[in-house]
């Protein structure tokens, strides 16, 4: 897989990054920690340009984020709470709940998207909630792009640090990634064992 990516680097230079981007918001084929790591490599190799690799990974990480803030606005908070009422149990909400996520969602969501776009597992996942309780375009825009130019620069600059070593990037963020993952899984796990309609 590596010597895969590494000559679609060579021969889509940034326009590989963000399509790898992209589809790992969209459906996570390869993590964006490897990614964004063997192009900061291949920066340190001269075969790309730095600045230019954040920017690629980023806007392609933009637009996956944008695809499930669209996804998320056409579920609507509406249409979503018709859903609890009659799957509650499955969807582990219910109707009151989601005007409490709604309500706290419009008081910390530049926070809740800003973080969450730099922690693994749930950086795709913000999006979602975003759309669905109508976070204005231009202030997701804002708080994603902040976020994301952190988390791609940061990955990159780590490759283009660690050269050969690359992958050491992964070796770190991954642990964290399943632990994050586990967690969500035992959360909902127990909110369906304990759901009680409102």
């Amino acid at each position: 897989m590596i010597d895969q990516l590494l000559k679609l680097f060579e021969q889509s230079g940034y326009g590989g990054i963000a399509a790898l981007m992209f589809l790992e918001n969209v459906f996570p084929p390869i993590p964006s920690e490897l990614i964004m790591s063997m192009a900061g490599y291949e920066a340190a190799q001269g075969k790309l340009n730095l600045p230019l690799v954040i920017v690629a990974g980023s806007a392609g990480s933009m637009f996956g984020a944008l695809f499930w803030f669209y996804i998320g606005k056409c579920i609507g908070a509406d249409r979503l709470k018709a859903w609890a009422g009659r799957h509650g149990r499955w969807l582990a909400i219910n109707p009151r709940d989601i005007d409490n996520v709604d309500q706290w969602f419009e008081r910390h969501s530049g926070k809740s998207v800003f973080f969450a776009r730099m922690v693994p597992a749930i950086r795709t996942l913000i999006s979602v909630p975003a759309g669905i309780f109508a976070m204005p375009m231009h202030w997701f825009l804002i708080y994603t792009s902040l976020g994301t130019l952190l988390w791609t620069g940061l990955l990159a600059t780590a490759g283009y640090v660690l050269e050969s070593n690359y992958q050491m990037v992964r070796s770190y963020i991954d642990p964290a990634s399943k632990v994050i993952m586990g967690l969500i899984i035992a959360v909902y796990i127990y909110r369906v064992a304990t759901w009680r309609a409102a």
